[in-house]
């Protein structure tokens, strides 16, 4: 069995309107909610074996947090230009090149990607991932090359407002 979480980046920054978007960083509230996240995932014992991420400044910070937090190695954070550009044949294709010995991957991201592609995954309908969201998907094979539509169990979707 593998596991799969699916994590938005942080609330990010709008204020300089001359920055490109792969260089928007996360603004205070990006900054306040990725630790409190990042602390209950390890406080659920999440220990990942992977950590990929968009090269875009707001997912790269989050997934740094992450990785300080959850005590994995930050220079062996994967970057993927095509969690960034790439559509869900793109990530389902990232996903299915996952090497087997990987059981707990975390993969950060931007929506609306991310949203559709755990309903393509689940067949779980969330409206929007929020920021700094976090789709648990535990997948019922031991090949990530398994992966395809349906083919994940959904478990919880969490994230910083929620009650």
């Amino acid at each position: 069995m593998k596991t799969l979480y699916l994590v938005r980046h942080a609330k990010s920054s709008w204020d300089n309107a001359n920055m490109s978007d792969f260089d928007r960083p996360l603004n205070s509230r990006g900054e306040k909610a990725a630790p409190l996240m990042a602390q209950k995932m390890l406080k659920a014992g999440v220990v990942p074996d992977l950590i990929i991420t968009s090269p875009a400044k707001r997912a790269l910070s989050t997934a740094e947090v992450f990785s300080d937090m959850l005590d994995y190695p930050v220079e062996r954070i994967e970057q993927r230009m095509e969690i960034y550009e790439g559509g869900i044949q793109h990530m389902l294709k990232l996903v299915q090149e996952i090497d087997d010995s990987c059981n707990t991957v975390l993969l950060f991201g931007h929506n609306p990607t991310l949203t559709i592609f755990t309903h393509f995954l689940t067949s779980k309908h969330i409206q929007n991932v929020a920021t700094c969201g976090i789709v648990k998907i535990l997948m019922p094979h031991e090949h990530w090359n398994e992966t395809m539509m349906d083919s994940g169990n959904f478990q919880w979707y969490d994230y910083p407002k929620k009650q």
